[in-house]
């Protein structure tokens, strides 16, 4: 059965990036009879561009239609002045929410051949493979009423509101604990249910559908703690699962224990598993088209897709052997680079994964 793949490289780097991922899906697809199919469209800075909006109908539609997305990046400074409606970053978050994809998984796997890499000590993050479990449509993002209003003192008070529904956290947790059954078991939520009555919600409502899955281990500790152990030991965290505004931030303090942001992948999920799949680094305007981007994290995120989207794990399994030979031959890109490698270009990065592919490796 033919699977559609909408394809959005964006702004930035994010053509480059694509590009190099591409490469890898065409060849399995012809390599193992896959039956992908690749539309693309546009969106975020290029979209306004074209079509005067971040987000046009034509790339909603493509993306409904579509049985996984394939995202670069959006943002850069040309569109920083326009309106707060208009920018780039609107495109993204339309996205998210008109396909409702609600479940944010960021791995955050250190590769042992960027040990080095880490700002921890080697012997600290050897063995790091955690994947984080971020609730991506509600919480304090999205809750109402928020703004900037006018005391009778007439001073201006900014104000937002925290919220989640059994259901919300219900969906996320179940992802969550399905993913912990597919890895090592171990589910850690991270709340602040001391002080935060929504996230006291959360950590009930977390305890009565780990008896759904006995077999998991359910842990629970303070977003503060949380932060702590994350850089204190954070081998001993298999699968972390928590609110929007707690996963952004321990996301990408799990990111850096890698060593580069040019290493990872991520997927949002919708609740029958399509998903947009992008990078987490972002558009990067400053070094857009000088040809040093890490397109790893694209590639890896192309892997994803193939795993939890359509359910393809011996072709996301081949692009994960082929970046680690890569990384075992010593090339490099910038971001990854140190004395003794071979540093290498985008088109390089992404020629190289290719090579080991059609070597069978």
């Amino acid at each position: 059965m033919t699977k559609k793949i909408a394809v959005l490289p964006g702004d930035g780097i994010g053509p480059e990036i694509i590009t190099e991922a591409l490469k890898v899906l065409y060849f399995l697809n012809t390599d193992m009879n896959l039956g992908l199919e690749f539309e693309h469209g546009l969106i975020g800075g290029c979209a306004y561009d074209v079509y005067g909006t971040p987000f046009p109908e034509t790339t909603l539609a493509l993306a409904k239609a579509a049985d996984a997305i394939l995202f670069g990046a959006v943002g850069g400074v040309k569109w920083e002045s326009l309106d707060i409606a208009l920018r780039p970053e609107k495109g993204l978050l339309g996205l998210r929410s008109e396909l409702q994809l609600f479940a944010n998984l960021r791995p955050a796997k250190l590769f042992p051949q960027l040990a080095h890499a880490s700002t921890l000590k080697p012997e600290v993050v050897a063995g790091l493979d955690i994947m984080i479990v971020r609730e991506l449509t509600g919480g304090i993002y999205f809750g109402q009423p928020r703004g900037i209003r006018l005391l009778a003192n007439n001073e201006r008070q900014g104000f937002n509101t925290l919220v989640y529904s059994e259901s919300e956290i219900e969906r996320i947790a179940h992802c969550a604990f399905k993913i912990a059954q597919q890895r090592q078991s171990k589910l850690c939520s991270v709340d602040k249910a001391n002080v935060l009555e929504s996230t006291e919600l959360w950590r009930e409502v977390m305890i009565t559908v780990s008896h759904h899955y006995p077999d998991v281990q359910l842990s629970h500790l303070y977003v503060d703690n949380a932060a702590m152990q994350l850089v204190r030991a954070p081998t001993q965290f298999d699968v972390i699962v928590t609110t929007n505004m707690f996963g952004d931030i321990l996301s990408d303090t799990a990111a850096m224990l890698t060593g580069s942001i040019g290493m990872l992948p991520s997927a949002s999920l919708d609740a029958n598993n399509k998903g947009m799949y992008e990078p987490i680094h972002g558009s990067a305007p400053d070094i857009a088209g000088k040809g040093i981007a890490n397109p790893l994290a694209t590639i890896l995120s192309a892997a994803m897709l193939l795993r939890y989207s359509l359910a393809m794990l011996p072709a996301a399994e081949r692009i994960e052997q082929a970046v680690a030979s890569v990384l075992d031959a010593h090339l490099r890109t910038q971001d990854i680079y140190s004395e003794g490698m071979q540093k290498v270009s985008t088109q390089a990065m992404g020629d190289a994964v290719l090579a080991q592919l059609q070597k069978g490796e």
